[in-house]
């Protein structure tokens, strides 16, 4: 792919032209002046998720207490209608899925129903890349078991610091764990891990499986219906695009419907018996059963105006774009910013990267600082990563050779000399 590229400003342009999926691009609130590249952190609203939104809000005026049936989805049956939807970003059954909550909320509700220690199956295998917060919920739940971290917990250690190793995973699977627990994207690096590969290993040996598709969910189509895993959950603010703090989603395998949830609320009960407030819990039998409380209608509305954005452009669509902007971006660390002690710890193949780059350098937190100055909105990730995710729906080709340019500009004019070797509060 590295001969289809060129370093010519012009090359990216012809690009743009040729974009079948450039027209999206006019349907985000860009920020003035400034080249997104933080899409993985957070996306940026679109006009689509703004319309949605009022008009929820515009519900709950003229409505009041009504929209839960009167609104144009009624709120009763909201989280139901964008699971629906999100399903098909996962490729999973539509009844497996649910809007809910948030992703370290839903990950503890999920670990109340999946961990069950059980005679030698006392133990949590993780990784040590994983996003901290998993971590801090699966330590915490594990006391509340009454189980040590420290002996139950097994955390599988990268060999480079930078990425995982399936096989050495799947090493690491033996008859005293219960649950596993792995980033379908790492959150540093941007590695793409073989989900199907490692939930057939761990079902091989007897071991429930899940994944954190935070990184993941809006930047890969997935597959859940092949690859079935047990359980997964995310949040829906990245690449989704879903507004800051916005609903999260998780994942339930319809095999696991008859399960008891561990943590119960009014809401997981059979729809049609919500109302009823009855003291027994007559269970949802279905991915629903594991909502805990009322639908959060104002943070949920954002995301049906997105997802239709991700309906018109097709997630195969998007997947391919993704992965020609961050191969070209790729191409032209490697061409230009190499000489400069500039790296990539993203993995090169295709089927094992995510959707952003992870710019590696002993002054990354000075460099993103100044690239800030320069109107480029990126983030730093300790020690040394700057990350870059070139979103398919609202960047271009163009995008993509400007920013590589100005980290070179800035190097070549030691510009990042000016700033401190300190991230911000936010970085």
């Amino acid at each position: 792919m590295k001969n289809d590229f060129s370093t010519n400003e012009s090359w990216s342009l012809k690009m743009d032209e040729v974009d079948d999926l450039k027209r999206f691009k006019e349907r985000f609130y860009l920020i003035e002046d400034a080249i997104y590249m933080d899409g993985n952190s957070l996306g940026l609203m679109s006009v689509d998720a703004e319309n949605s939104l009022l008009r929820v809000v515009k519900e709950w005026k003229t409505l009041g207490i009504n929209g839960w049936m009167g609104g144009d989805t009624p709120w009763f049956y909201y989280p139901e209608m964008l699971a629906g939807r999100l399903a098909g970003l996962i490729g999973a059954e539509k009844d497996e899925v649910m809007v809910h909550s948030s992703t370290t909320v839903n990950l503890h509700l999920l670990l109340a129903t999946f961990y069950r220690p059980e005679g030698k199956r006392t133990k949590i295998l993780m990784d040590n890349l994983t996003f901290p917060s998993d971590r801090y919920a699966v330590e915490s739940f594990m006391k509340t078991k009454g189980y040590n971290p420290e002996d139950h917990l097994v955390i599988f250690e990268s060999a480079d610091g930078k990425t995982l190793d399936e096989n050495a995973i799947s090493e690491a699977m033996n008859e005293e764990i219960a649950v596993i627990l792995l980033p379908s994207v790492l959150y540093r690096s941007g590695q793409l891990l073989d989900m199907k590969s490692l939930t057939e290993k761990a079902h091989e040996k007897g071991i429930l499986i899940g994944f954190d598709c935070a990184h993941s969910i809006g930047a890969v189509p997935h597959r859940f219906k092949e690859y079935g895993p047990d359980f997964a959950f995310w949040c829906n603010y990245k690449y989704v695009n879903n507004g800051p703090g916005g609903t999260g989603g998780f994942y339930i395998n319809r095999r696991h419907f008859d399960r008891e949830v561990g943590l119960a609320g009014w809401y997981g009960v059979e729809k049609e018996k919500q109302f009823d407030l009855e003291n027994e819990f007559h269970q949802n039998h279905s991915a629903g059963g594991w909502q805990i409380g009322t639908s959060h209608m104002l943070s949920m509305a954002p995301l049906e105006g997105s997802l239709k954005l991700y309906e018109e452009a097709g997630a195969l669509r998007l997947r391919d774009k993704s992965l020609k902007l961050t191969a070209y971006m790729m191409f032209l660390i490697e061409e230009l910013l190499s000489p400069y002690g500039f790296s990539i710890a993203t993995p090169k193949e295709e089927k094992r990267r995510g959707g952003h780059v992870a710019l590696e350098h002993e002054d990354a937190v000075r460099i993103n600082e100044a690239l800030k100055e320069k109107g480029v909105v990126p983030d730093f990730r300790p020690p040394n990563i700057i990350r870059l995710a070139p979103v398919p729906l609202y960047t271009s080709y163009h995008d993509v050779w400007k920013v590589v340019s100005k980290v070179k500009e800035i190097y070549e004019k030691g510009e990042y000399k000016n700033y401190d070797k300190k991230r911000g509060t936010v970085a």
